[in-house]
């Protein structure tokens, strides 16, 4: 559970106006049970009719309060990797699997998210080394070419072992987080939270033998790219990182560091799955 909460962080959709509605209440509420409400520099910018707020030491608050979809609370998240503090989210966006909370539900929830009503999901994560720098993902690392339309041509490996050379529209290594996502689409297995596994799910194999391959810690998938002409592209979470020329390599690994996720006891990981999926 997390502790009681004293200086709150701040991180909204990234239209101003999807939550420009509720915030005037929310930082009423917030100052009437004494807690600092703290923005960064960009968050100021966006609201900046929000009063009282604090826009100094934003890294040194006990939550982050998270208002928007999935793409707003992997933003978030990725603020936290391997430190103490938790993202709860409130869903402002359209799916919203990693958010705890319906939007209607955030004034009245606030007694439950300050006082330590909140439980913590640590979040797995997959590094990628590339010969551009070190990434870290929440969700996927994708291997992609860099170019549209275009087929990449990807040979790869496992601890060592050659398992071939494939055409296909990408390799994406997902978390259990990652599961629910991209990978789900391309055809990939959901993993659970608390699962301590990766998985490989190919885009659009050409080929009949491409299926999704459920890794465990200590393994490290090596990816050449074979791509003719273009180069392949590295995306992190969404977002571009790096490129691979022909020959060099990408090497895919669980991580050390972890993401903190809050979310309600009453809702876990199932109850999301059924409620997203299941209609």
């Amino acid at each position: 559970m997390t502790p009681s909460v004293r200086r709150l962080l701040l991180i909204t959709h990234g239209e101003a106006a999807v939550t420009r509605e509720v915030l005037p209440e929310l930082a009423s509420a917030l100052a009437a049970r004494g807690v600092e409400l703290v923005l960064s520099e960009e968050e100021a910018l966006k609201h900046p009719n929000l009063q009282p707020v604090s826009v100094d030491r934003p890294d040194e608050v006990d939550l982050i309060l998270v208002l928007g979809g999935d793409g707003t609370m992997l933003r978030a998240l990725h603020r936290v990797i391997d430190r103490e503090v938790a993202c709860v989210g409130v869903n402002y966006g359209t799916f919203g699997f990693l958010t705890t909370l319906r939007a209607g539900e955030l004034i009245s929830s606030l007694p439950t998210i300050l006082e330590g009503g909140i439980e913590i999901v640590d979040l797995p994560t997959v590094a990628v080394e590339t010969p551009e720098g070190r990434f870290v993902a929440i969700n996927d690392v994708l291997v992609t070419a860099d170019g549209l339309g275009r087929m990449a041509v990807l040979e790869w490996a496992v601890n060592g072992i050659d398992l071939g050379r494939r055409g296909c529209d990408g390799i994406l290594v997902s978390t259990p987080a990652g599961s629910t996502g991209y990978s789900l689409s391309a055809g990939g297995p959901v993993l659970s939270w608390g699962v301590d596994a990766m998985v490989v799910t190919f885009i659009a194999p050409h080929s009949l033998d491409g299926r999704p391959l459920v890794l465990a810690p200590g393994h490290d998938v090596r990816v050449v790219s074979r791509t003719r002409d273009v180069p392949s592209r590295i995306v992190v979470d969404g977002h571009p990182v790096a490129s691979l020329a022909a020959g060099e390599v990408a090497t895919v690994r669980m991580s050390r560091e972890v993401a903190r996720l809050g979310v309600l006891p009453e809702r876990p990981f199932l109850s999301r799955y059924r409620d997203k999926f299941g209609h």
